[in-house]
């Protein structure tokens, strides 16, 4: 294993991945035992080949059918500069790709950062012959930068923390919340290692709660959104839909391709209040409806109540999506926020990200709890988070 993870890397064909011994749809508990109930994000995909294997009929009869039907046809995808039509994309879809947001040196760091937090993930050693741990309550070969940091963020990683405010994406933001004051939540973002062959079930991050305080009222009319007198119905429609509570970039790390496992995302659903079919019942233009011939370097403005998910890798090469998420400007003060960025990273960054990052900053002097560690484990994670913090006057535990 640790000859495989000597030169890991998250663009270009890797020995990582496809481990034939971890079964298809598996998932573990907090501590490392398989789960069959109550599986979070390890929603089982019925109609996943029955192995993980790269030359498996199965595996190549799936093959087939996405590299001649995978993607959402003409898909837009817009360029930086193109700040009104990427917003009217976002209102309209619940996502806009945006290509060209990050330069070859930004890139190249992210790789590097992704490729690094990566390795700690996978390099305990898996148990009965799997080559890796499985995230607790994910299904196999797919991870979260986020959920496997004991902190539940990377805002701690120079490298996340430098993506919070770049030329190419903050007039994008300030155009979707109408405002500059909106908020930096937490950065962390996905990954899937080749062989990771099931489809993840379609989801929202958040759910609406069609609630309209006089905050999120006042960002709409920012938005020209007339607010004038009582509102009807559609007025209501109109402002739950273009305000949405958080809203994520996701950066591609390689290009999407049909078969290196590109997200999927469904148009229209940021303003549906119906749940998302069952993996059985997904129709198959919604299995289909990827991201494929979003470039290296693009990212993917995504409103978080859209219905999206991973979909399978079946290539030789990781897709790693690290992301920034962001929140509108009337969570400011709607509930308490998650202190995960030290202040030493806090003040590397610009006066704009400083104030997006007012309420993920950590006192002077405190390194947040867990932050630094990854592990594939919830229990793992549980116990770094307890024992990785400090206050001021004692020494640095930083990782």
């Amino acid at each position: 294993m640790t000859n495989e993870l000597d030169d890991l890397a998250v663009v270009g064909d890797t020995p990582v991945g496809w481990c034939a011994r971890t079964p298809v749809n598996e998932t573990l508990d907090e501590d490392g035992h398989p789960l069959a109930e109550k599986r979070g994000f390890g929603v089982a995909d019925p109609r996943a080949p029955s192995r993980r294997l790269y030359d498996d009929p199965e595996v190549q009869a799936l093959r087939d059918h996405l590299k001649a039907n995978n993607g959402i046809k003409g898909l837009d995808i817009c360029a930086p500069n193109e700040v009104d039509r990427a917003v009217r994309l976002f209102f309209r879809d619940g996502f806009v790709v945006v290509k060209d947001l990050l330069d070859a040196d930004a890139l190249a760091r992210w790789r590097g950062g992704c490729a690094r937090e990566l390795r700690k993930i996978l390099e305990p050693d898996g148990h009965d012959g799997r080559k890796y741990i499985t995230e607790t309550m994910r299904l196999p070969h797919r991870y979260s930068y986020g959920t496997a940091s004991a902190s539940r963020q990377l805002l701690h990683d120079p490298v996340w923390a430098s993506m919070i405010d770049l030329p190419a994406t903050t007039p994008i933001l300030k155009a979707i919340f109408g405002t500059d004051d909106y908020l930096v939540l937490g950065a962390g973002g996905d990954l899937c290692l080749p062989g990771a062959v099931e489809y993840q079930h379609l989801h929202g991050d958040v759910r609406e709660q069609y609630h309209l305080p006089e905050a999120r009222i006042r960002q709409a009319a920012g938005l020209g959104i007339d607010t004038s007198g009582e509102l009807d119905g559609r007025t209501k429609q109109r402002i739950v839909e273009r305000t949405p509570p958080v809203v994520t970039i996701n950066f591609a790390m390689s290009d999407l391709t049909w078969e290196n496992g590109p997200i999927r995302q469904i148009p229209g659903t940021h303003g549906v209040a119906e749940d998302p079919p069952r993996p059985a019942d997904e129709p198959e233009w919604m299995r289909l409806s990827t991201l494929v011939g979003a470039p290296a370097g693009a990212g993917v403005f995504r409103d978080n109540r859209a219905w999206h998910s991973a979909t399978p890798n079946l290539s030789r090469e990781i897709r790693a999506l690290p992301n920034v998420e962001y929140g509108a400007p009337w969570l400011d003060g709607d509930r308490p926020h998650a202190r995960t960025m030290p202040h030493e990273i806090w003040q590397t960054l610009s006066p704009h990200a400083q104030h997006l990052c007012r309420r993920a900053k950590a006192d002077p002097g405190v390194w947040p709890a867990g932050a630094g560690v990854m592990h594939a484990l919830a229990n793992k994670r549980k116990e770094a988070n307890g024992t990785l913090a400090r206050k001021p006057g004692e020494g640095s535990q930083r990782r």
